[in-house]
């Protein structure tokens, strides 16, 4: 299941804060000291007359969605450049005859958002082992939790499965990693909520709070940019903030925290209900606020049906999948 392909998502600032995310990535697990002294020619007390070279396979360890492959040149790009800087730096004894081999080659054998079985080789490398060592750990964690959050996302969107109801992410992910889990979030089926803050005007409590009312707050944006308004979300807690953000024919309204408490049942949904009743076809319905599965099977069957239900647990809530890299040193 590929809903969108690397080169189409990541354009544009996407790309730019994945680069920066690799980048922080490689830089935070520092220098491999070990493999640098183990495995290449550039101290002096070691006499090879050339880098030890091998080849690695990347492996999935249990069935899931595989995401983050797309990523793993960007990431040995970094690992380059890194390793390039900090052996010709003042840090470490050289060699007068060493070398950086810094040659390298891959081969994806499958795409990212593919379902993969335990034992699984998703892809092989072959390279210097002072890059490779340095590199695994970094491509396994974005892997590893990509995948995670694919697979999560798949459990979801099967609840929905034979309806019209879309699910949507939220910008709950973790810092600096925006872009790839909701990179991720589409390999899993589901669609992204806004990628930031500009991609719609969404009136959460606060800004109602803070103004006074729905109306106020709606007036305000609209005054703003009366010449090119971005869509309008309002955030409703009871019934009758849905007949004034309703009144106000904004693009969508949310219907946020209107699950009574577990354990489900159908009446857990009545507010639910009622609150989809009250808005027309010509202003999407959204669902948010503590969705798992238990309360998404009731949501499933609700008539009328939102438009879209939005769950946070997808990227705030994903276990890692276990993907290893087996490195093998006799070729």
């Amino acid at each position: 299941m590929q809903s969108v392909k690397f080169d189409d998502f990541f354009t544009g600032n996407a790309f730019i804060y994945l680069e920066k995310s690799i980048k922080l990535a490689v830089e935070e697990d520092g220098v491999d000291l070990g493999s640098f002294a183990l495995f290449s020619n550039l101290s002096s007390s070691n006499k090879n007359t050339k880098e030890t070279r091998v080849k690695a396979i990347i492996k999935a360890k249990e069935e899931t969605p595989v995401v983050g492959l797309a990523f793993i040149p960007l990431i040995m790009k970094s690992v380059l450049d890194y390793n390039f800087n900090y052996v010709h730096s003042d840090n470490i004894k050289i060699n007068d005859s060493c070398t950086l081999d810094q040659s390298w080659s891959w081969e994806a054998l499958a795409q990212d958002g593919d379902l993969v079985k335990s034992g699984t080789i998703v892809a092989t490398l072959s390279g210097s082992a002072s890059l490779l060592l340095k590199a695994e750990r970094v491509i396994l964690n974005f892997i590893t939790h990509l995948s995670g959050i694919a697979k999560l996302t798949r459990t979801y969107v099967k609840e929905l499965e034979g309806g019209s109801t879309v699910l949507l992410d939220t910008r709950k992910t973790l810092p600096g990693l925006r872009y790839p889990e909701k990179y991720a979030v589409l390999m899993g089926g589901a669609k992204n909520h806004r990628k930031n803050l500009e991609e719609m005007l969404m009136l959460k409590d606060n800004h109602i709070d803070a103004v006074g009312s729905i109306t106020k707050a709606v007036e305000i944006l609209r005054n703003t940019y009366a010449k090119n308004c971005p869509p309008i979300e309002v955030e409703c807690r009871t019934l009758d903030e849905v007949k004034e953000a309703v009144a106000l024919k904004v693009e969508r309204i949310m219907l946020d925290n209107m699950l009574n408490a577990p354990p489900f049942n159908e009446n857990s949904f009545d507010l639910l209900t009622q609150a989809l009743k009250l808005i027309p076809e010509n202003i999407e319905s959204e669902i948010s606020g503590g969705i798992n599965l238990d309360s998404l099977k009731f949501i499933a069957k609700l008539k009328p049906a939102p438009n879209f239900v939005s769950v946070g647990r997808l990227t705030h809530s994903a276990s890692a999948s276990d993907f290893s890299m087996v490195i093998d040193f006799n070729k």
